[in-house]
């Protein structure tokens, strides 16, 4: 199976069940984005998941981060076997499942309740579930664990959600006390990153100085990722932005294009945000914003109106 095909089909299943799908990007740590109503996707497609890298997977964590996104790697093997259906495994952080998981999830609406990790299966339990139910039954710790056959810690741990349990474990459980207590795996979380990945001060300093917050990436579309300090505020929308690296007008354009298909399904405003230029105020619709002018804004609500300005217009 070749990686186009991969792409092919998750493409085809995603549009087929409601989702709006963006371009193709290679090179970029995620493969394209993928959004149906509250739940907005970055997809990374590979046929064999090992090569997926920490430098892809550091980046598409504070992608994903900002834009309230959830990271999702889709691939057919890991070494020389092929994932398992219903399993999810990990690689860096960043979920990873097989296409038939994959679909599943997608045309089904089932999610997997499985981890593959090191030692073998896993299933997240519901600690409270346990607890209740084993204090209705009159069991203590030592009991309930004498049945299982697993050590009162054990089961302290299952119950206050330190430890995961493996799959034939959790089937003696819930055949002891006559309750499902395995929880799916939401595969549509969003990552909480703390990596710092700001912009350097000696490099478009002008963002920050307006009040966004601002990373840097090298593995996407686009050059940084920008947002209001001030999470509360209507303007808190994130933007996309390309900065001015002396491309050409062409290369520009074609940024420009890629801008605006992501912007679309993500739910961001895109940018470009330029030095000594002519005076653009777009870029084949996408707004221009020149560093002269920045200087002459207040706030990022100042920054944030110019630009709905220039999109408008």
């Amino acid at each position: 199976m070749h990686r186009e095909e991969l792409l092919l089909d998750i493409t085809k299943t995603l549009t087929n069940h409601g989702f709006e799908t963006s371009n193709i990007y290679d090179r970029s740590c995620f493969d394209l984005v993928a959004r149906r109503e509250l739940i907005l996707l970055l997809m990374k497609v590979l046929v064999n998941v090992d090569g997926f890298s920490m430098e892809q997977a550091r980046e598409i964590k504070m992608v994903a981060n900002t834009l309230l996104a959830s990271p999702l790697v889709v691939g057919a093997k890991s070494k020389n076997e092929y994932l398992e259906e219903d399993v999810v495994y990990e690689r860096h952080g960043i979920p990873v499942i097989g296409m038939e998981t994959f679909r599943n999830l997608i045309i089904d609406n089932l999610y997997p309740e499985v981890f593959a990790g090191r030692g073998g299966y896993y299933v997240q339990i519901d600690g409270q579930i346990i607890k209740e139910l084993r204090e209705k039954q009159d069991l203590s710790l030592k009991e309930l664990a004498d049945l299982v056959h697993v050590s009162r810690e054990t089961i302290y741990k299952y119950e206050t959600g330190r430890v995961r349990a493996h799959p034939e474990t959790a089937m003696i459980l819930e055949r002891i006390l006559n309750m499902k207590i395995t929880v799916s795996v939401n595969l549509f979380q969003v990552p909480v990153t703390t990596q710092d990945a700001k912009i350097k001060e000696s490099e478009h300093r002008e963002l920050e100085e307006l009040g966004f917050g601002v990373i840097k990436t090298n593995r996407t579309p686009f050059d940084a990722l920008a947002r209001p300090n001030q999470s509360k505020s209507k303007d808190a929308q994130p933007i996309i932005a390309n900065l001015d690296k002396q491309r050409n007008q062409k290369l520009l354009a074609k940024m420009a294009m890629n801008l605006r298909d992501i912007s679309s399904i993500t739910d961001t405003e895109a940018a470009f945000i330029l030095a000594n230029r002519q005076n653009l105020k777009s870029i084949e619709g996408v707004p221009v914003v020149h560093n002269w002018e920045m200087e002459e804004l207040k706030s990022s609500q100042d920054f944030m109106k110019l630009l709905k300005e220039r999109r408008d217009s």
